[in-house]
């Protein structure tokens, strides 16, 4: 079985992270994120959309557009509600020499909206992207190497960039979470690489999510073996752990997700995929989505975001779309792709593999 190949929505606590400062830049030799791109910078960039207080939310199931990395296409593409690409990396031409993106298959913004970091997890690296330049600014791990030495990665997954500048991503192979500053340095780490067991911080099996959550602390979720033990961690900043529980009903948990009401959402990255909200206090199902066959069925899913509309927007990776779920009824209303069918041409995905909303850029909404 190979790994995973991966309130998502900041849109519930955006607010908090963004009013963090990003760190500035390091010494000399050390590729630094660079501020948060102001208005006058962004509007030089041409067709970039200019950064926004309050994005007007559109009517429709989906209230805001979305970044999606597309794996399989070696992409993150934008795509608004009404399924207009309005952004592409990389960017038309292609990406300067020594640079390279293959394969990235998770896409958040950093706090402020001004970045979109990604993990290339069969690639070995990370990357930060500039949203207005769209030029990768920072670099970490050896594009096609895995390894467990300093500056080396194996199947990272996750990557975030904390309000203090800090990179987290969950190393999947290696069995470890780290905490990489902005000179590539290794300032913190969970786990012990060759030591896949259950026993967190001091060990962890094969961690593949590691949602940063409002007050600082991490939802770390462990593959486990994906034989149906895995588990959602809730960890602070300084190694304590605060709980540690199965996962129901889920032969592969992946990217679990706190929601405001304390609920866990998360989704089981197999075939017929579902996506469950538990009580991490109970244990019990609070909802789930699971149709075992036909154009509903999951294949696969790699991460599922409770949207501020009651809706849930999810990667259904092995069926080349994303999809959004009424909580209510359970039915699809709303996708982008073309189910089983992979393609390059818009309305078109290969293996999407993340995504996050987009409440920092004004693109419309009615």
């Amino acid at each position: 079985m190979r790994f995973k190949e991966r309130f998502r929505t900041r849109a519930a606590w955006g607010a908090v992270l963004a009013a963090a400062a990003l760190i500035a830049c390091g010494p000399a030799g050390h590729t630094a994120v660079p501020a948060l791109a102001t208005a006058s910078a962004t509007a030089s960039a041409g067709a970039t959309p200019t950064a926004t207080a309050s994005p007007t939310a559109w009517d429709s199931p989906l209230p805001h557009p979305i970044i999606i990395a597309d794996r399989g296409n070696s992409r993150i593409i934008e795509v608004t509600p009404d399924k207009q690409v309005v952004w592409t990396f990389p960017a038309p031409g292609g990406l300067p020499a020594g640079q390279s993106f293959v394969g990235g298959d998770d896409a958040f913004f950093t706090p402020g909206g001004g970045q979109i970091i990604s993990n290339e997890e069969m690639n070995g690296t990370i990357a930060i992207i500039d949203y207005a330049t769209r030029q990768v600014v920072w670099q970490y791990g050896h594009p096609g190497v895995e390894d467990y030495r300093p500056g080396f990665l194996n199947y990272p997954d996750d990557a975030y960039l904390l309000p203090d500048g800090v990179v987290a991503v969950s190393d999947i192979r290696n069995c470890r979470e780290l905490f990489i500053n902005q000179q590539k340095q290794v300032v913190a780490e969970w786990g012990q690489a060759a030591h896949c067991t259950s026993d967190p911080p001091k060990y962890l099996s094969s961690p593949n999510g590691d949602t940063p959550l409002p007050n600082g602390d991490l939802l770390i979720t462990e593959i486990n073996g994906g034989a149906g033990d895995s588990r959602a961690v809730r960890i602070t900043r300084d190694g304590q752990v605060v709980w540690n529980v199965r996962i129901p009903d889920v032969f592969y948990g992946s990217d679990a997700q706190l929601l405001p009401d304390g609920d866990i959402l998360t989704v089981d990255y197999s075939r017929p995929g579902k996506i469950v909200i538990f009580n991490p206090a109970t244990g019990k199902i609070d909802w789930e989505y699971k149709p075992a066959s036909g154009e509903a069925m999951l294949d696969h899913p790699s991460i599922a975001e409770a949207l501020p509309n009651g809706n849930i927007l999810v990667s259904d990776d092995y069926r080349d779309r994303l999809v959004v779920i009424d909580r209510a009824t359970k039915a699809i209303v709303w996708q982008y792709g073309h189910t089983d069918v992979a393609g390059t041409a818009p309305g078109f995905l290969n293996t999407p593999d993340g995504m996050d909303s987009d409440v920092y850029h004004h693109l419309g909404g009615h």
